[in-house]
């Protein structure tokens, strides 16, 4: 894995050394904001994985965030904060991190939530960017996991349509989601249900992580039809594409 940790304090830095040398990763450090979207920018189609933390000098983490999700929606970002406010970790989460992990942090668990989030990515091979294309022509050639006539999703290809349009730069996380979700159409599922079956570690019932990957992942369905995933209150979400016919 070839891993990017932009984190100020070196001390930090030097210690996940250690633990990132041991599990064989090519390890790679940035100690401020904009030496981070620099090395991140000279190498982008090549990092497995960012950790990033949010206080950062020269350019804070939700700016690096940001940058780097313009160059790849897709690569594996562990945002790192001291903050305890849950306003600032879902905000981060609404910026483009996969997942967070609370300063002060175990090496141990942070190494294991990198290797969760790596897993995930990774079901589908190597995500890479590329022009939408008809779903009645990929169909012809992979065999869609789940195809309700208005919506097809294929594991393998990591894709998913909407009346024949694909729902572009889905992030892994999101992709899982709504892969949960459609895999049983109109039936409910709870916050804590959803970080059981999504999040293949213990999160300690942030259910906050779910609404704000729900939120990222509507935005990008409706960049191409109607709305399908729905919010059941008090309750959760559902997916439902029975009024998904195009306008």
């Amino acid at each position: 894995m070839k891993i990017l940790m932009i984190e100020d304090n070196k001390s930090v830095s030097e210690m996940m050394q250690m633990f990132f040398k041991k599990e064989g990763w090519d390890a790679h450090f940035a100690y401020d904001g904009e030496q981070a979207v620099q090395m991140f920018n000279e190498d982008s189609d090549d990092w497995d994985m960012i950790t990033l933390d949010l206080n950062l000098p020269k350019m804070d983490g939700m700016q690096v965030s940001a940058e780097i999700r313009k160059t790849s929606p897709t690569v594996p970002i562990i945002m790192l904060t001291a903050r305890d406010s849950e306003s600032d970790q879902v905000l981060g989460l609404e910026m483009g991190a996969d997942d967070y992990v609370t300063k002060p942090f175990s090496p141990i668990t942070l190494i294991a939530r990198i290797k969760a989030l790596d897993r995930r990515a990774k079901i589908g091979g190597k995500m890479t960017d590329h022009e939408p294309v008809s779903a009645s022509v990929v169909k012809e050639e992979e065999k869609f996991d789940i195809d309700t006539g208005k919506f097809q999703l294929n594991s393998k290809t990591r894709e998913a349509y909407l009346n024949g349009k694909q729902i572009n730069d889905l992030t892994p996380k999101e992709f899982d989601l709504l892969k949960t979700l459609a895999q049983k159409p109109r039936q409910v599922f709870s916050r804590e249900q959803l970080l059981q079956l999504v999040w293949d570690y213990e999160y300690y019932g942030d259910e906050r992580t779910v609404d704000a990957h729900i939120k990222k992942l509507r935005q990008k369905i409706e960049k191409v039809g109607p709305q399908i995933i729905q919010t059941v209150w008090g309750v959760g979400y559902k997916f439902d594409d029975t009024g998904a016919d195009e306008s």
